[in-house]
């Protein structure tokens, strides 16, 4: 996605070779008309997969979800990394290892929410090593849901989420490919391939 490039050329900053920050539209910051485009995006391509549920992890993964939840025309719901008082025992647990953070979060999604029924598209804003995308996965298992796929934001393809979650049959979709962040400049995958 284009649009999506240009921000992360244009907005994002490179901290190091592994770590891009987007806070000034995505994660922190939002920019509004971006993200709709970004879920304008999924919901084109997941839309002959009748998705019942997005689902996502609170809270940088909230306004692509929000917005390709809308698109869709479904509901989102997000998982919560910390346990509210008005959530009771009646829920869907899993652990998640942040890359980032370097803290490993318990997630949980009230049982009310997803069921055998449905049909989720997960969605995140970053995949580097795969860890929240398989806690949600875990999640949506644990209501016997299915999967129908999982869109995110950025993909880091130098670090082996992707082939995690293709090697176990899950459909990925990324918006844009990072295939490297070294010496401070960010080169997408796409540009490999039609520049050799």
């Amino acid at each position: 996605m284009e649009r999506l490039k240009q921000a992360i050329r244009e907005r994002g900053n490179v901290l190091s070779d592994e770590v891009l920050k987007v806070d000034t539209f995505l994660n922190h910051q939002v920019d509004v008309n971006l993200m709709s485009a970004v879920g304008e995006e999924f919901a084109r391509l997941f839309k002959a997969e009748g998705i019942t549920k997005v689902l996502t992890i609170e809270s940088s993964g909230i306004a692509p979800s929000f917005m390709a939840a809308s698109s869709l025309g479904t509901t989102l719901i997000f998982a919560r990394k910390k346990k509210s008082l008005t959530m009771n025992e009646n829920v869907f647990v899993s652990k998640v290892y942040s890359f980032t953070k370097r803290e490993t979060n318990e997630i949980t999604v009230s049982k009310d929410f997803l069921s055998k029924n449905d049909t989720v598209l997960i969605i995140d804003d970053f995949l580097a090593n795969g860890q929240a995308a398989l806690g949600l996965i875990d999640i949506v298992h644990q209501a016997s849901a299915k999967v129908a796929g999982l869109g995110i934001v950025i993909e880091k393809s130098f670090q082996d989420g992707r082939k995690q979650l293709v090697e176990k049959g899950y459909r990925v979709e990324s918006l844009a490919r990072i295939h490297s962040l070294e010496n401070g400049r960010v080169t997408f995958v796409d540009e490999l391939v039609t520049n050799n």
